[in-house]
């Protein structure tokens, strides 16, 4: 198994066989919108095939939630009603914190092992920043601790830029106090009604790079292999904290991977632009989150996605033929054991070699730096191969497809299993509707026949009339 390392530029080999990964999860002063959306899912469908590949209890997942910030103080100040600022700022992070887990939950991702919080770790980055300070790496000024950039020799290594580089293209902070433009806060002292905490250099509060080293090596500690975010995150975020961690003599992650950006019309979605659609409006207009899955699955990881409704109905047209599949497989009365559904490795499910081999293609594109669209071409492969063992009456053959088709689809976070069943009374009723339109058409009462197919198509039912006779299935 190969994955792209930012820090190295190239394809590396993951040999490790217990992982633990870090990914920087949200600044909780707002809704999450689907650009959110797309990061945290690419970091569930990892963690699902790498846990899929070594077993859960080899793969350990922390995602941190930053609750002070910038950010969020500015949004505490905007907001209307009574208590002081650090009452407001307490109340918006967990306002929004709690939204992103009811939007994370309905998008059907799976729950970290660990979510620590920045504020439940202000003791241990007090610490970090103490560590920085002894061994000369940091110095006070009368705005807080700042980090010596020029110190860490191979600063700028993330990035790939140099020190003059980044100190003409990057937004520095014209803080006067600083020995070099590059030098990044490590902790910032408070002003009078912001929330703040003791520490050796005044009231204050964290700097927001040293949070994520933090708890990086805090929660992983030597099994800390691999940390994600987005490219955005890469500089300055993932380069301060590289340097900081090296520097405080910690472990720093050995591969990093970074997700690229989702856009509309071509500009990167964000809420300062404006141009974002929050997972909340998603899914009230659509009902249903394996699309914006599908169109995420459909681009490599690491290349950007343009996001459009019209791409969305194509995501339903290709989830359409997944569904036709399933349905056409339950209504030939496939019956597969417990045992079988799940992929148990003691199943006695003998499949052809064929579809054997279909399976080894989903895993080697996912071996090959999480090439999801590759991955899902083999499962529309298996679905040809599939429908020619219904049309050859070959139910066997068919189940094992089915139940592999199944499997992989949970590997890759998508919640198809969930719209397969069909409750028996609705199926007497579609076949006895079916019987009646025949019977119509027969007497050439083609008004009844229309009247049914169009009852049909408002309860979510779509007839096709072909030379074998009438086929329904379901709309998506």
């Amino acid at each position: 198994m190969k994955i792209y390392n930012t820090l190295t530029r190239k394809k590396e080999e993951l040999v490790e066989k217990k992982i633990g990964m870090y990914v920087c999860g949200p600044t909780v002063y707002d809704e999450p919108h689907i650009g959110h959306a797309r990061s945290a899912y690419i970091f569930d469908v990892i963690v699902r095939y790498l846990r899929y590949l070594k077993g859960k209890e080899k793969v350990k997942f922390v995602r941190n939630v930053t609750d002070i910030d910038d950010k969020i103080i500015d949004r505490a100040r905007g907001e209307a009603g009574a208590g002081d600022l650090k009452t407001k700022v307490k109340k918006i992070s967990e306002k929004y914190l709690k939204k992103y887990h009811e939007d994370m939950d309905s998008f059907g991702l799976l729950k970290p092992d660990k979510e620590p919080r920045a504020t439940e770790t202000i003791k241990d980055m007090i610490k970090f920043v103490e560590a920085l300070i002894k061994k000369d790496y940091a110095y006070e000024t009368d705005g807080g601790v700042y980090f010596d950039v020029r110190k860490f020799k191979d600063y700028g290594k993330l990035s790939g830029q140099s020190l003059d580089q980044m100190e003409e293209g990057a937004r520095v902070s014209l803080d006067k106090n600083k020995k070099d433009p590059l030098d990044f806060a490590l902790w910032k002292k408070s002003k009078e009604d912001e929330p703040s905490w003791p520490s050796p250099w005044g009231e204050g509060r964290p700097g927001w790079h040293i949070e994520c080293s933090v708890m990086s090596t805090k929660f992983l500690g030597k099994d800390f292999l691999i940390h994600g975010g987005g490219l955005d995150l890469i500089f300055p975020h993932h380069e301060n904290e590289i340097a900081q961690t090296m520097c405080a003599g910690k472990r720093s992650a050995k591969y990093w991977i970074h997700n690229g950006l989702l856009t509309t019309g071509g500009q990167k979605m964000s809420k300062s632009l404006g141009n974002f659609i929050t997972m909340e409006d998603f899914i009230t207009k659509y009902k249903d989150t394996d699309l914006l899955k599908l169109l995420f699955l459909s681009s490599h990881y690491r290349h950007p996605v343009d996001y459009s409704e019209e791409k969305i109905e194509e995501m339903a047209r290709v989830k359409e033929r997944i569904m036709i599949f399933l349905d056409n497989t339950e209504k030939s009365k496939i019956q597969l054991v417990p045992s079988e559904v799940e992929g148990n490795p003691k199943s006695k499910i003998n499949p052809k070699p064929k579809i054997q081999k279909l399976k080894k293609e989903f895993t080697i594109a996912m071996d090959d730096d999480f090439n999801t669209p590759k991955a899902l071409s083999s499962i529309f492969e298996l679905m040809r191969s599939g429908n020619t063992y219904l049309a050859q009456n070959d139910l066997k053959s068919a189940g094992d497809v089915r139940r592999l088709i199944k499997e992989l689809c949970k590997v890759l976070g998508l919640g198809l299993e969930k719209l397969v069943s069909i409750k028996p009374e609705l199926k007497e009723r579609i076949e006895k509707l079916i019987k009646e339109r025949e019977t119509a058409r027969k007497n050439k009462d083609f008004k009844k026949a229309d009247k049914i197919r169009s009852e049909l198509l408002e309860e979510g039912v779509i007839l096709e009339d072909t030379k074998t006779g009438t086929k329904w299935r379901r709309k998506v």
